[in-house]
């Protein structure tokens, strides 16, 4: 424990945490709490009808734990299969597409009020 008597870690159980509707399609987001803005852990079922998004603050890592399809980052489109990790700084454009399961590791941790989607001006999710 630290001086204030807080521990220093965090413990999340995946498995009793509901789902909830995200740009990418349904995520599970672990450690979204006050006093945590160091980073969150979550894991995604990728949605055929997912929004292209990006964010301003937050880099997302995503790791690719099931199944196959492509990501696509600005005007590239990448392979995803299992395994495959890849850093999306802010500013990228990105959508994954296909069905997949992933982890997503939103640093600082995860804010909805920044998810910024392109053409909608200031409007977030």
């Amino acid at each position: 424990m630290n001086d204030n008597g807080k521990k220093k870690y965090l413990v999340a159980d995946m498995e009793n945490i509901s789902p909830t509707p995200c740009p990418c399609g349904q995520a599970r987001r672990a450690f979204i709490e006050p006093g945590n803005d160091t980073a969150s852990f979550h894991i995604v079922d990728i949605s055929e009808n997912n929004r292209p998004h990006y964010h301003k603050k937050m880099t997302e890592i995503y790791h690719v734990l099931e199944g196959k399809g492509t990501l696509e980052l600005d005007d590239e489109r990448l392979e995803l299969k299992p395994g495959i990790t890849v850093m999306i700084k802010p500013g990228c454009i990105h959508r994954a597409v296909g069905k997949l399961k992933l982890i997503n590791v939103p640093i600082p941790t995860f804010d909805p009020a920044d998810e910024w989607f392109p053409g909608e001006g200031t409007e977030t999710a």
